[in-house]
């Protein structure tokens, strides 16, 4: 699942670092709102915390350093979120009741932890080289789980603010939204060509960081070929104006631009736009971590489901690009430019640029903006062996029914922005801050240009 160059001291840094950082995120929060839960598909920002610690715990501490004591026999239980091969697990929409643990009790179990943490991996001699080995690798592992909670968490927490009529923001200090980076200078989309062939699809040497502890994820690998027909990529996202667009000539209420699941998602959820946008005496306002704000015509669309990516790519006489097509063409015209693979850095959000001169061809918000839908069933690579036990359910026990999204958002962690990384969620899910590139068949290209 990982590849690491142990250099125990640095390795230290990081995880203390990592850890600090998703304190720092809490700051801004009350102890009423540490505790919130507006549905089950999130989580109260304690229990963000809580969880990480006991990922720390439960597959480093516990089993592996020798009188390791827990800190509350029933952590493991409260705080488990999903690992069937650990036990049983407390109701998931229901972690919005439990008060305690207060913030306190949660804050002591996080020092607890990392107390225990460093000096385990202070101490090389009192494992086994292969025991020592295992500490430092599920310790990166911990580091990049956590960092994934630390964007999970700024998502959950637009969320579950977004459901109080005060429209609260979550601290007016930070630049943590899409419409707060520099927008590009919005010109018509340009579509970059891709001959296709056959490609090399998955992690590779180039796409991890140089650093003490590189990394990534058991499900972008292995490296594998993939057949490609031509096509054509969208040099940008969608834009805000671009899918008002589509709202005001109807595209939520005709049937013909909609999979049969998205239809039937609009008519019970009453969908018309996306998540977070507010229509006030003729105005569009977006919700923001920064409070309501006027919408941005030229910023990217975010927070729309799969659903609407596709409705919308149907409807602009496109498609979604496929997972692959989307790597292959990020290869291609972002190269070494691509922004990240900074290994386990502790930059808190990815900020590279929007925009590109008027003579530059890339792909145009690759990552700091919002992750891009694509077409492509979240599924194992041609090869793809889980690790064994409970740790191997990180990643493979979601390959069903879920759609992979590819690049990053303005929350990604720099360490997460590689060629390779695939995050995934279900197709109706719209509190994620995912977003819309557009692809194209060469063939539908000819008669668009043709019909224009």
């Amino acid at each position: 699942m990982t590849t690491f160059r142990s250099d125990t001291a640095i390795l230290i840094q990081q995880f203390l670092a990592t850890r600090l950082h998703s304190e720092s995120l809490c700051h801004p929060l009350s102890a009423e709102d540490m505790g919130m839960q507006a549905d089950a598909f999130v989580s109260p920002p304690k229990w963000h915390l809580a969880h990480t610690t006991w990922f720390f715990e439960t597959f480093i501490l516990s089993p592996l350093v020798s009188g390791y004591r827990v800190f509350h026999p029933r952590f493991e239980y409260l705080f488990n979120s999903y690992y069937n091969g650990v036990g049983e697990q407390f109701d998931r929409g229901k972690r919005g009741l439990l008060s305690r643990p207060n913030v306190d009790e949660v804050l002591k179990y996080r020092e607890h932890v990392d107390t225990a943490m460093q000096a385990a991996l202070q101490s090389p001699e009192l494992f086994s080289e292969e025991d020592y080995a295992t500490v430092c690798e599920r310790c990166v592992l911990g580091i990049h789980h956590e960092k994934q909670h630390q964007e999970l968490l700024l998502m959950d927490i637009r969320y579950m603010f977004f459901q109080n009529p005060l429209l609260p923001a979550y601290d007016d200090s930070h630049s943590l939204d899409a419409s707060s980076n520099e927008s590009a200078s919005i010109t018509d989309i340009r579509w970059l060509e891709v001959a296709g062939g056959l490609v090399d699809i998955g992690v590779r040497a180039s796409d991890i960081g140089e650093g003490s502890a590189d990394f990534y994820f058991d499900n972008e690998s292995p490296q594998h070929s993939f057949f490609l027909n031509k096509y054509e990529i969208a040099d940008r996202l969608v834009t805000n104006g671009e899918y008002l667009q589509f709202i005001q000539e109807n595209g939520y209420d005709n049937p013909e631009c909609w999979l049969a699941d998205g239809w039937s998602h609009v008519n019970s959820e009453h969908w018309q736009h996306p998540l977070y946008w507010l229509y006030e005496k003729g105005e569009w306002y977006e919700f923001t971590l920064q409070g309501k704000q006027p919408l941005d015509l030229t910023a990217p669309v975010t927070n729309i489901s799969g659903y609407e990516a596709a409705a919308y790519a149907h409807w602009a006489k496109a498609r979604l690009p496929t997972e692959q097509e989307w790597e292959n063409a990020a290869r291609l015209y972002n190269g070494d430019g691509y922004d990240g693979n900074e290994a386990l850095s502790n930059h808190d959000v990815s900020l590279s640029s929007s925009l590109v001169e008027d003579n530059t061809v890339a792909l145009i918000q690759a990552s700091d903006s919002a992750w891009q839908w694509t077409s492509s069933a979240y599924q194992p690579y041609p090869g793809y062996r889980p690790e064994a036990g409970a740790i191997g359910e990180y990643n493979g026990k979601f390959m069903s029914n879920q759609w992979v999204l590819r690049g990053g958002c303005h929350l990604t962690p720099n360490a997460h922005l590689r060629f390779s990384y695939r995050n995934f969620f279900y197709p109706d899910d719209r509190w994620i801050t995912a977003g819309i590139r557009l692809a194209r068949d060469v063939e539908t290209a000819r008669n668009v240009e043709v019909a224009q």
